[in-house]
Parts: structure tokens; C-alpha cells; sequence
């Protein structure tokens, strides 16, 4: 970061290109990913996505996954404040209650902790 009293440095053509005559990086930017998207396909990005998520897992662990959850929640918390979260949950529950049938919740308290989430199968794949 620049002191306040000094001055910024002014880009020069070389460094953003003139409207006349683009740079080909400048060039390139505009173009938005369409050409690779016609080289290699549509659904390249989602292929090197799931690349990159799996090596990062692989690199990282699960617990990595777990703390920038929590990270994210509390940030979250501290942005909207716990009544917001309430009121959601609420509203979220009221929205199930409409769309299910009257014995839903009776059904589904009669589970418990049986209904806990099952672990997911290794050879099973979400997209």
C-alpha cells in the first residue's frame, strides 16, 4: 500500500492497451473463456473443477473442508445475527409443513436418530 502522500503511478498503453490497438492479453480477457470452451468443450470447467476439488481433498484432508465451513458459518452469524438464522429455520419449516402431508412431522419424530445421515458409498458420485 502507497503512503497517502505519495502518488500513484499512471498505466501506460504498454500496461492496459489502447482502445486502438489492444494488447492480446487485453484481447483475450474480452473473449471470456469462449475459446477455450469451443477447444475443449462445455464441460471442460467442470471436469478440471472436479480435478482440482479431488487433488485439494486428497492434499488437504477432510477437516480442511470442515474448518472453512465453520469459518464461513461464523461469518455469516456475525453478518446477520442468530435471529436471522432463526427466522429462516422458521420459515423453512413452515414451507415443508405446506408441501408434506399432515403426519409428516409425526412420521418423521417417530424416527429419531435413526434417521441420522447415512455415509456415502465411495463408488457413488455427486454432482
Amino acid at each position: 500500500m502507497l503512503p497517502e502522500d505519495d502518488e500513484k503511478p499512471e498505466p501506460t498503453s504498454a500496461d492496459v492497451g489502447t482502445p486502438e490497438a489492444p494488447s492480446s492479453a487485453a484481447a483475450g480477457r474480452r473473449r471470456g473463456g469462449h475459446t477455450i470452451r469451443a477447444k475443449y468443450g462445455e464441460d471442460y470447467y467442470k471436469r478440471i473443477g472436479k480435478k482440482g476439488g479431488k487433488a485439494l481433498k486428497e492434499q488437504r484432508g477432510s477437516e480442511y473442508y470442515r474448518t472453512i465451513a465453520q469459518k464461513g458459518g461464523m461469518a455469516n452469524v456475525n453478518k446477520y445475527g442468530p435471529e436471522h438464522f432463526s427466522n429462516m429455520g422458521k420459515m423453512g419449516g413452515n414451507t415443508t409443513k405446506q408441501r408434506q402431508d399432515p403426519d409428516f412431522y409425526k412420521r418423521i419424530g417417530k424416527l429419531g436418530g435413526a434417521a441420522r445421515r447415512r455415509k456415502k458409498s465411495p463408488d457413488s458420485d455427486a454432482s
